[in-house]
This record gives C-alpha cells, structure tokens and sequence, in this order.
C-alpha cells in the first residue's frame, strides 16, 4: 500500500493511540485502596480477609481458592490492607486500639501499634512507605512509617471517622464522618483538610469510601436515616453518593437511592462498593438484604450509575473486592464465614472459601442473623433491620422521632446487665422487642407463631427459640475499656470523681452500681426519675420519667439525653440542668464542671463485670 504525505498525521496518531492503549494494560491503573474487611495483593495472587467474630485474618491463595494460613490479631479486626507490593498486611484492630503489621508468607505478626482508640479503615501509598489509618474516636487519620512501625502525623479530621481512600498519585486522602456521610479531602503534603462535601441531614452509616481509578470521582455507600418517619416503609433508605473529587464544596455531590434502582428490588444497609480495574463496574453489597448489585459506570456526570444486574449472596455480607485482572470479584459473607469467589462475567461461583470456623454458640450464630436481617421473618417491607439503628452494638448518632416523643439511639454495650431498656423503660427482656418487629418501624412477621404478652407482663422468654437467640445475641455486647483512662484516672478525673459521688451533688444516688444505673435485671423494678429533661421535648407523650441510663462508654455515646439535644456532657451538666433535678451542679465552678466531664469521659476505668460472673441472662468470662 503506498501512503502520501498527508497520510502521516493520521497513522502517527493511531501508532500513538494504539501504543498509549497498549501500555496501559501492560501497567493497568487501578485506583488508590481503601479501607476494606478484603484486600488482595497488588499480583493478584493472594487474598487478606478480616473476620471480626473470630479475631483473626485469614489469607487465601487466588491461584488455588486454598487458605494458606489464619492468623490471629485481637478483638474485632475491622480494615485490612496489603502495603504496597509485599505482603506484609496492616489489620486494624478495632477494640484493642492496635494497627498489627503481618507477614502474609509466613503468618508472623511483626510489629503492633498502640494507637488512642478504635482503628477502623486502613490503606498504603503505592510504594508501601506509609499506611494511614482512621481512628473512629477520637476522628483522627494517623500516619506510619512501615519501616519504623511508628506514627509520624496525625490529622485531626471530624467526628467518627471509619471511611478512607488514597488516591493513585499519594497526594491526598478522602475520610467520611460515620454519622453525617460528610466527605472530606486531606492533602497529605500538609496534612491540611483542602475540601469538603457535606452530607445531607438524614445521611448516616458511611463507613466506606472508594475512588474511581481514572475519574475524579468517589463513591460511598450509607444509609438514609429519616428521623421523624418511624415507619418501615419511610424511616431507612439505603444510598451511594457519588462526589467529584475536584469540583469543591457544594459543587458536586449526588445520591442515588437504591432501594428500587433494580424494579422493585428493595434492599437494605448497604456496607462496601467496589469499582473494576477498568472503570466501568461497581459493586454494592447490602448487609441487611444478602445481595448484591451490579451498575455500570457512566462517564456522564449526571446519571453517573446505571443497573446491570443482582444476586443474591450468603448471610450478612460486609466487603466485596475485584481482582486486579477484573475477571473475578470477591464476597465476605460475614456471618457464613466465607470469602465467595464470582466470575465477573457470567456471575456464577467460582469458589467457596471458609475463611475461619464460628467462633459463636448455634444461638448466638442465630441471634445475629436475625439481628441484621432486613428480611422476613424480621422486616416486611425489607428497609430496615435492628442493625440499621444500631450495627454492631453501637448506637447511629440520631434522636428519632418516636410516637412517644423524642428518643436517642442507645448503645446495646452492657445491656444485658442494665434492664428494663429504652429511655422509657418499657422492656423488661430483650424479648419484648417482638412487639417492634410486628409493628409499623419493622412489619414483619416475627418470631412467635401466634399471641405474645404484652411489654412488661408475663415473659415472652421461652416462646421462640428464634426470639430467644435474637436476645441472646444482643446481650453480648460489652464494654471497651475508655481511651481517657489507659493510663489510669488523670488529676483532674479523680477530682471529677470526687465530685460525681459527693453527697453536694448526689449524681450517684441515681447512677449507682458497677454500672452506674439503678436499673438492673436481678431486682425485676422499673424505676424512673424525672430529672426536668422533659420540658426541652414539646412532643413528648408519656410521663416526664426516664429510666436511668449507664455512663458507662459516655465518652463515644453523643448526642445526650433522652432528647439528645446535649451535644457534650458540659451541656448535660449546665444547660440543661438549670433547675439541679439532674444531680445539683449549678453550684460548681467551671473547673469543677470540666473536672466532673473528665471523669464522665474516663468510665469505665475498670472492668465492670466480675470473673465468670453471671446475671440470669449471659454468662460473661473475659
């Protein structure tokens, strides 16, 4: 064939184009990690998965779909990560304040660091010099030197920080706030927080974030929590939100509902995303509904996300993760203890790999299920389960609108030990909670086949064995130790606790105990006090008496109060308790007020729950 001249700039820009085309499969760009319970090494041979239940992590070989080793790390791992192109893993390690660093060769565990409290996310830079890890409390990012195994920086960024995400070329970070879905961008040249995108009021639960890997855009999932709907079918909407990472704040940020993105599919807490090497798949996993959602990625900034298709998956899946080559994603099912290898392309299973043996009783096993299932027998409309309001035993950072009136979201820590439950104290067993899965906020059919008692009356305790092992789960739920007191009661702590059990303020009279409550599931007394928090709740629709609520983990529990318009424990201590009904504080100085704060912040100092001992409803050995 002969060329002439004018033939060159067409055939030199498609050498160019075919040659720039070329080197980008032979060196795939892929995006920055993020925080993940799966991580798979950068040559796509070996697999971390982090199993909270058990403690440990386990590695897999993907040549195989064989596990190599499972090493144990501590109390509820949570985010893992390979660093850079080794196979050392960072793992943190939420409940024992702990970033381990292991040799996924070998299984050694070759370095732990002592961080202040509840590492959740963790990702590496490309060259696998540094890690950065998120600190749920206090909402910190800190960096380490992997070759030192030591802190450099840390960056205060928030409140209640888990998400996080490095982009491809280092230079910056993007973290969410856990209970307001607000992204922010940190430069890590400085540290310096340089945008921000703020989360809608109802935002909540986003505990993930992930880059495109050519696009300057970021998807995290979360849900919807609607506050002043407590029904079903309006209260809980699950959602990813998509931001561009370069267009500041406000500019760019949009939501898209998946509750009916595929028909009339409707699922429920939305927990990991993952985006394809190439860009054009992300992954959503539901932990409430079992299944997942396969979308395609536009790259035309207005529908951004369009369906491709769905299946279903195992029992309460927590991560999902796509190989490097994109031909095979990865499920945890959390709760069957397996990673589950998809073929990307026809989405049928490749393999089934159990990752660690059930660490928990037949009866637990089956109280979680149910715990976070938004589906029959628990949830008719399939928006919501009990996890939705309080995942992992944590509480969501929200005041719901209640027909009773106004009622901040508890912990469950220690609530075997501090019964009868809710504010209003109107439970006196966990099994009582049948009423609330029957009735409008859940529908579905629950868990007694035919009448139960009334809340309060005879037991409900012995009616199901499905009710009583979703009572049984959610009494394990215990205490961490509070980060303020590691090294024991500061000065100014010990003055608080002089204060707190004076007779001048009788804080004590009230909150009394191990557990600082008069509730108790021994004496089978419903106590409450009106302690003058009722007038600030113009809704409220029951007498103005609470129940008396623990103090223990206060530090990490805000909003407070019934209402949870105290947005500290100074408010709780002045604002709003300027008639002294709520202990007598009007007297203290401002010292003595912030001295009382400190000790509130460092319960609880001690283990509250004696060896082996045993309240009627869990046996409790530590």
């Amino acid at each position: 064939m002969l060329f002439t001249v004018r033939h060159f700039p067409k055939i030199l820009f498609l050498a160019f184009f075919v040659n720039t085309i070329a080197a980008l499969f032979a060196n795939p760009v892929f995006a920055g990690r993020s925080n993940s319970l799966l991580d798979i090494s950068q040559d796509g041979k070996l697999l971390a998965c982090s199993n909270r239940d058990s403690g440990s992590v386990t590695i897999v070989d993907l040549t195989t779909h064989q596990v190599l080793r499972e090493i144990s790390v501590g109390k509820h791992p949570e985010g893992v990560s390979f660093i850079g192109a080794s196979y050392t893993v960072a793992v943190a390690v939420y409940d024992d304040d702990l970033v381990i660093l292991l040799d996924a060769s070998t299984g050694k565990v070759t370095n732990r660091i002592h961080v202040f409290d509840e590492p959740y996310g963790v990702v590496s830079n490309k060259e696998g010099s540094k890690i950065y890890v998120t600190l749920d409390y206090p909402g910190q990012i800190i960096e380490i030197d992997t070759a030192g195994a030591t802190i450099q920086r840390q960056f205060p960024v928030g409140q209640f920080i888990k998400a996080i995400a490095i982009s491809a070329d280092n230079k910056f970070l993007l973290t969410t706030e856990y209970y307001t879905g607000q992204v922010k961008k940190i430069d890590l040249k400085d540290g310096n927080i340089v945008d921000q995108w703020a989360g809608g009021s109802n935002d909540n639960l986003s505990r993930q974030i992930t880059m495109h890997p050519t696009r300057a855009k970021a998807y995290l999932p979360h849900i919807r929590s609607r506050v002043k709907v407590a029904h079903g079918a309006g209260s809980i909407f699950p959602l990813v939100s998509i931001i561009d990472t370069e267009a500041g704040e406000g500019k760019r940020k949009m939501r898209i509902p998946l509750d009916s993105f595929i028909g009339t599919r409707v699922t429920s807490n939305p927990w990991e995303v993952a985006v394809s090497p190439d860009g054009k798949t992300l992954y959503v996993v539901f932990a409430g509904t079992d299944d997942l959602f396969i979308c395609n990625v536009l790259d035309d900034n207005y529908r951004e996300l369009t369906p491709r298709s769905a299946i279903y998956l195992g029992h309460n899946p927590r991560a999902v993760k796509v190989a490097p080559d994109g031909k095979t994603f990865y499920v945890y099912n959390a709760l069957d203890f397996n990673v589950v290898a998809y073929d990307a392309t026809s989405l049928q299973i490749r393999a089934t790999i159990p990752v660690t043996e059930n660490p928990l009783s037949k009866q637990v096993l089956l109280g979680k299920i149910l715990f976070y299932s938004a589906r029959q027998p628990m949830s008719g409309r399939r928006w919501i389960s009990c996890a939705s309001c309080h995942p992992d035993g944590q509480p969501d950072g929200k005041t719901w609108h209640n027909p009773e009136g106004l009622r901040n979201t508890q912990s469950l820590a220690g609530m075997a030990w501090t019964h009868p439950i809710h504010w209003s104290a109107d439970r006196d067993e966990v099994q009582d909670f049948e009423h609330t899965i029957r009735g409008p906020l859940m529908q579905g059919r629950g868990l007694v086949r035919g009448k139960i008692n009334p809340s309060l009356g005879k037991p409900n305790k012995g009616l199901s064995e499905a009710l009583d092992a979703m009572a049984a789960y959610s009494n394990t739920h215990k205490f961490s130790m509070s980060p303020h007191s590691k090294k024991g009661l500061s000065d100014s702590a010990k003055r608080g606790r002089d204060i707190f059990f004076s007779p001048k303020t009788a804080c004590a009279s009230c909150h009394s105990g191990p557990f600082y409550t008069d509730s108790n599931p021994i004496s089978k007394k419903i106590i409450r006090h009106d302690v003058g928090t009722a007038k600030w709740d113009k809704t409220e629709k029951m007498e103005p008496a609470y129940d008396t609520p623990t103090l223990l983990g206060l530090y990490r529990t805000g909003p407070y109060l019934h209402h949870g318009l105290a947005h500290n424990l100074q408010e709780v201590l002045t604002t709003y308790n300027r008639d002294d009904l709520h202990g007598k504080t009007s007297h203290l100085s401002p010292t003595e007020i912030s001295d009382l704060v400190e000790f509130l912040k460092a319960l609880p100092y001690e283990n509250p729950v004696p060896q082996g001992h045993k309240t009627g409803l869990v046996e409790v050995k530590n």
